[in-house]
């Protein structure tokens, strides 16, 4: 039998902190005005995401609801509550969102994030997308992956991002390894481990910012 990582998503019990894994993504928390409540959201480009991640919300202690964007977008949200306020907190700075200080992934962290918005590439690798309206928390995202021994290429609006990419055999079972098995509905399609055919190079990030062509090497940042 396997040894189970101390960093498993399977290696501890949920907690209400795990949500924080989808503000890895695309998802938002703000607070309602000066009041003790706070929202989490989450703009669905995937429908089919929504019944899994309504579920591991649950399993939290916490109720979503589906509704409508004006401009025709899907949005799994919650109700302003006052036990979202601490997240909220966590993830912000002014009334801008930001990377925690010190910010450590784990495994259920990280499932949340790869239920949220994780995908295979078309180069047998593997993306975590980011929240292409927050700039500010890749590069933190990036070396918060690479600290938990996932090496990553950040790319670029060219190369189907914002997204880390995660290529290689032993990276794509360390990410399969942390974040278990699928949830019940969630799409096996969008969990680590499917491999799509492979299609042009990716277009990442360097160490200077620059757009490079992905060759199998690894940016961390």
């Amino acid at each position: 039998m396997a040894q189970l990582s101390f960093f498993s998503a399977e290696a501890r019990d949920v907690r209400l902190d795990d949500l924080a894994g989808l503000l890895c993504g695309p998802a938002q928390v703000v607070r309602f005005g000066a009041s003790d409540t706070a929202r989490l959201s989450i703009v669905l480009t995937d429908p089919g995401r929504a019944r899994p991640l309504a579920a591991e919300a649950a399993a939290r202690g916490i109720q979503t609801e589906l509704a409508g964007t004006e401009s025709g977008s899907l949005v799994l949200r919650t109700a302003f509550r006052r036990d979202l306020v601490e997240l909220a907190g966590q993830w912000s700075h002014g009334a801008v969102k930001a990377v925690p200080e010190e910010f450590a992934l784990d495994g259920a962290l990280l499932r949340m994030w790869v239920l949220a918005a994780g995908i295979p590439d078309r180069r047998s690798g593997y993306l975590l997308k980011l929240d292409p309206h927050a700039p500010q928390t890749h590069a933190p995202l990036a070396e918060a992956v690479t600290r938990i021994g996932l090496p990553n290429m950040r790319l670029g609006p060219r190369g189907a991002g914002p997204a880390l990419r995660l290529s290689g055999l032993r990276r794509l079972r360390r990410l399969a390894e942390l974040v278990g098995p699928p949830p019940e509905h969630a799409s096996e399609a969008h969990w680590p481990g499917s491999e799509p055919p492979r299609t042009r190079p990716t277009v990442g990030l360097d160490g200077n910012g620059g757009e490079v062509e992905d060759d199998e090497t690894s940016v961390t940042g």
